[in-house]
């Protein structure tokens, strides 16, 4: 009997996450070990399970999907990640391969589409949606080459963009340290750097950031 691959599922919507996980039941070769709801408990999960693939949103709560792909190729470069979003835009496409997703797949897919992707990338090669256009994967290549243009944004640590997408969804530092498990004079030391490198100087405007660059929702 083949071994089973095991899977991780991240998704904020219940719903979502519930049909996800219902659907891959019906595949004998997949095995959903753990779910998650927001992008920190998508890396507990990860740690704990270490999976063969983690299926992730990118837009979830607390830390987004794509901070999360981040740390778990950083820590655990063995499992896949398949992004799945309705983001369609050459940005968020180029920043999430960037981090390190194996597969970025259109929430409009179908059922057939998403169970290629699992398989394309759990043999150890990348998937990207038809809807991804091949300027995108040109672009994304050629940046690779070349050395992408770093902006503000981009100079954040990880660890900086949690805060900010915390300040965004209007959590006051003190919470954010115990979400977080820091210290409070961390919490303030880092509102103070994202301050300093974005050049913006209140949480009006860190807040427009976010939801700019899709860390929260509107």
């Amino acid at each position: 009997m083949e071994p089973k691959h095991s899977i991780v599922i991240a998704e904020d919507h219940t719903i979502l996450r519930d049909g996800l996980q219902a659907m891959l039941s019906f595949y004998p070769e997949f095995d959903v070990v753990g779910t998650a709801g927001d992008g920190l408990e998508a890396i507990r999960r990860v740690e704990t399970h270490q999976p063969d693939l983690l299926l992730v949103d990118l837009s979830m709560p607390r830390m987004s999907g794509m901070d999360a792909i981040r740390d778990v190729k950083k820590r655990f470069p063995q499992t896949r990640i398949i992004a799945l979003t309705v983001h369609k835009t050459d940005e968020y496409i180029l920043a999430t391969l960037q981090a390190g997703a194996d597969a970025y797949i259109l929430k409009d897919a179908c059922r057939e589409e998403l169970i290629l992707a699992i398989r394309t990338v759990l043999e150890g090669n990348p998937y990207l949606s038809p809807g991804v256009s091949q300027k995108v994967i040109e672009g994304y290549l050629d940046g690779k080459k070349q050395g992408a243009p770093v902006t503000a944004y981009d100079s954040l640590s990880a660890r900086e963009k949690e805060v900010l997408k915390l300040i965004a969804e209007g959590y006051k530092n003190r919470e954010i340290a115990e979400l977080l498990c820091i210290s409070l004079k961390t919490v303030e030391k880092h509102r103070a750097n994202l301050m300093k490198k974005l050049d913006l100087h209140n949480a009006a405007a860190l807040t427009y950031l976010a939801l700019e660059k899709g860390l929260v929702t509107p």
